[in-house]
């Protein structure tokens, strides 16, 4: 045996007084009385008495010297060795992740493995060391080794849930790096094996295996994506898919709506592990917020809605040069988002936010933004006109750029086309058979600039679809392609969000705060346009914005939204292997006997003998 404080042995000294005081004998006085008849018959009796009466004195000498040597060792801390070498280091493992808020097991299963938790925190014995790792959306130690309980159940009760995938092979790998290959470490995972490496973690040496779950099934999105048609700048595409990750024919009703406005309604009927997915067809200018949701419940919430974010498409002022042509202007006019003001002539004073269409007149310095030039009838800074081509025949196009998206020229009639001789390299996007550009794109500090060299008069380009594509392609490419497609991310994803200018302006007088779906905001390191935001653990749109005027906690109008969705197979899944759910609970978990330290019994033992003597002194069998 070891004592953690031997120096508190000194107290033992106190038993000198205490005997001290017992061999010390009551001196009685002295006092005249009349008679001492009465005394002489009470006499006898004590001294017939006087052999129990020191056994009573002595008895209680003992006890008084018992109870302080109780006392005395318990301030010493007293260890054995054997608790020593028994001492473990056990590392519970609770998985959080999306799956664990299944409700087939009631609160849920997260609950039940809390619970299971705690009672592995109950078993810890003297010197015995937990640690808590989370293995949900990021493998995390949630509370070091620690022996106290108090702080051990309050780290368990503090685990929140997550809609990320699980991570519990990883939360593994780091639960033997906390061990450190300690002789008597073991890992207690608590999860409930809805994941592909769960058989082979489950018969692992050095863990102990707790399944919390039952074969249920279940119904939810695993795919929904939204994006803006490449040809109709008012229309969008909606990816939705659906998996029956159950062993029964499901039944329910797909509904999708946009900023809480009914879209469209699916009935649905999947079989036994069937997977649904279908391209919606919708039309929108104005965006907003998508949700998916299915009229089924069942035991995971989480996967049976779904979001995405549609952009805004803002109106784009279109300011067309030059004399009437009715193929460019008809084209103009027909795009839904173009807002066209017409000029004959150059004008004095360019608008600084209008996309410039010049038609044939050309002004000698391009004018700052973005402009499109067709059929040049001269030269300016950007290039030089020569000679008309002899019937040109396209040969060549970019078909990685945008701007020749959905487009063929190869067999499009070009005569009288101009021969352009540019004064900087530009990006050719569709040349002739000896490398004259027709249709060239040039950036600049100022803004971009188009130029196409092709006499609409003489040739069927406008006659073509190739030519109102090209004029869509060209507007979208003026307008950015950026914003024009918000992927919906898996959650544990993390996102690179660039921050809009307006925002940047805003950020300088009120800083930019991440406002989940559900809980508290954050505030977000300020001074750059890009920033990393995640892990996005929860399901639901993520939005990015200033903080308000009184600095509450109530969003403003959303600048830049993230939609987050579980679209996972395996986190849908709450079917584990018939083999983990076999699996009988672990062993090593138990304490036994002497679960608290040897101090916790003396004391006991001190309160018991101090109670007991209580009792005699009061029944007189001890002075």
């Amino acid at each position: 045996m070891q004592f953690l404080n031997p120096l508190a042995l000194a107290w033992a000294l106190l038993a000198i007084p205490i005997v001290i005081f017992y061999l010390l004998k009551i001196r009685r006085r002295r006092l005249p009385i009349s008679t001492a008849l009465f005394w002489r018959k009470i006499y006898p009796v004590r001294e017939a008495r006087s052999i129990w009466e020191r056994l009573r004195h002595l008895i209680s000498l003992l006890v008084q010297c018992a109870l302080l040597a109780l006392l005395v060792l318990a301030l010493a801390e007293p260890i054995f060795l054997w608790q020593l070498r028994a001492a473990r280091r056990v590392v519970l493992v609770i998985d959080n992740s999306a799956s664990m808020q299944a409700t087939d097991i009631a609160p849920t299963r997260l609950a039940r493995a809390k619970e299971l938790g705690l009672s592995v925190v109950a078993g810890l014995r003297f010197r015995d060391e937990l640690a808590i790792v989370a293995a949900g959306t990021e493998p995390r130690v949630v509370c070091g080794f620690s022996g106290h309980q108090r702080t051990l159940e309050r780290a368990l009760a503090d685990l929140p849930p997550t809609d990320g995938p699980t991570r519990v092979a990883d939360a593994v790998a780091l639960a033997r790096g906390l061990i450190d290959q300690r002789q008597v470490g073991q890992i207690v995972v608590i999860s409930d094996g809805c994941f592909p490496d769960a058989q082979p973690l489950s018969t692992a040496a050095d863990i102990q295996w707790w399944t919390v779950s039952q074969r249920s099934g279940n119904l939810g999105f695993t795919q929904f994506q939204v994006r803006r048609n490449l040809v109709d700048p008012i229309a969008y595409e909606i990816l939705a898919e659906v998996r029956n990750s159950a062993d029964e024919t499901a039944r329910c009703r797909l509904e999708i709506f946009l900023n809480d406005q009914i879209v469209d309604v699916v009935p649905l009927e999947l079989a036994a592990g069937e997977t649904w997915n279908r391209v919606f067809q919708q039309s929108s200018a104005k965006g907003g917020r998508l949700r998916a949701s299915l009229d089924r419940a069942d035991a995971l919430a989480a996967d049976n809605q779904a979001w995405a974010v549609l952009p805004e498409q803002k109106p784009q002022p279109v300011l067309l040069v030059g004399p009437t042509n009715l193929f460019v202007q008809k084209v103009l006019e027909s795009h839904p988002l173009v807002e066209l003001t017409v000029l004959k002539q150059l004008p004095a004073r360019w608008p600084a936010d209008a996309i410039t269409v010049c038609y044939r007149q050309v002004p000698e310095k391009i004018p700052p933004g973005n402009v499109l030039v067709i059929d040049p009838a001269g030269s300016c800074d950007l290039w030089q006109v020569g000679d008309k081509l002899t019937n040109p025949l396209v040969t060549r196009q970019d078909r990685d750029s945008p701007l020749m998206a959905h487009v063929r020229l190869d067999n499009v009639l070009m005569p009288e086309a101009r021969k352009l001789v540019f004064k900087t390299k530009p990006q050719v996007l569709a040349a002739t058979l000896d490398e004259a550009p027709v249709y060239a794109a040039l950036e600049r500090p100022a803004g971009k600039v188009l130029v196409l060299s092709v006499n609409l008069d003489q040739g069927d380009l406008p006659l073509r679809t190739a030519f109102p594509i090209m004029i869509s392609n060209a507007l979208a490419w003026f307008a950015g392609e950026h914003g024009q497609l918000r992927e919906s991310l898996a959650t544990g994803s993390v996102a690179e969000v660039t921050l809009p200018p307006e925002m940047l302006r805003a950020a300088t007088a009120a800083p930019v705060r991440l406002w989940p779906p559900t809980g508290e905001s954050r505030a977000l390191p300020p001074g750059s346009d890009k920033m990393l935001v995640g892990p996005l653990e929860r399901c639901g749109v993520w939005s990015l914005a200033p903080t308000s005027a009184d600095h509450s906690d109530l969003p403003g109008t959303p600048a830049v939204a993230v939609a987050c969705n579980l679209a996972s197979r395996q986190e849908s899944d709450l079917r584990p292997a018939e083999s983990l759910l076999a699996k009988t609970p672990p062993t090593i978990v138990a304490a036994g006997l002497f679960t608290r330290p040897v101090w916790f019994y003396l004391l006991a033992a001190a309160f018991l003998l101090a109670v007991a003597e209580w009792f005699l002194y009061q029944r007189r069998w001890i002075s």
